[in-house]
């Protein structure tokens, strides 16, 4: 006799499957429109929500859930395509700041409507609006969750 699986490590297995399959989807979309991979997207997406379009690089490293290696990498391909401009931080000197460049923003706003009819099309269509509350709500407490362990 097969035992039921539990159906929280089912939901598990679902959305580590669904997530890998949905961002190969988006990432494929991208390419077709001659755009950056998502992780450009999202550290442009950060800063434009940043005060003033910038922040330190170790922050923006943890808002990306990238090591600051990888961030690190990433900028330095995005500072040579024009995207952001790094320089050391004016309050302490000992860190670096990245900032938002007109030509990112301009990039972030192209990739837009790609990345949301990827939304639309493969993960909102599938939810109605009390299932995508409860989704929100669920992930919401694992956030809040993962993020206070991280300080503890």
């Amino acid at each position: 006799m097969v035992a039921t699986p539990d159906p929280r490590q089912r939901a598990w297995a679902r959305f580590v499957t669904a997530q890998a399959m949905l961002l190969e989807h988006i990432e494929a979309a991208f390419s077709e429109a001659d755009l950056p991979p998502l992780a450009w997207y999202d550290v442009l997406w950060i800063l434009e929500n940043a005060e003033h379009g910038r922040l330190r690089m170790a922050d923006l490293a943890r808002k990306a859930v990238v090591s600051r290696s990888n961030v690190t990498r990433l900028t330095d391909r995005m500072e040579k395509a024009g995207l952001v401009a790094r320089s050391d931080c004016p309050i302490d000197g000992r860190g670096t700041v990245c900032e938002l460049t007109a030509k990112g923003r301009a990039l972030r706003a192209k990739m837009w409507p790609v990345y949301r009819k990827q939304i639309d099309t493969l993960f909102s269509k599938h939810l109605d609006s009390r299932e995508a509350d409860l989704i929100s709500t669920a992930f919401g407490r694992i956030i809040d969750s993962s993020n206070q362990r991280k300080s503890s």
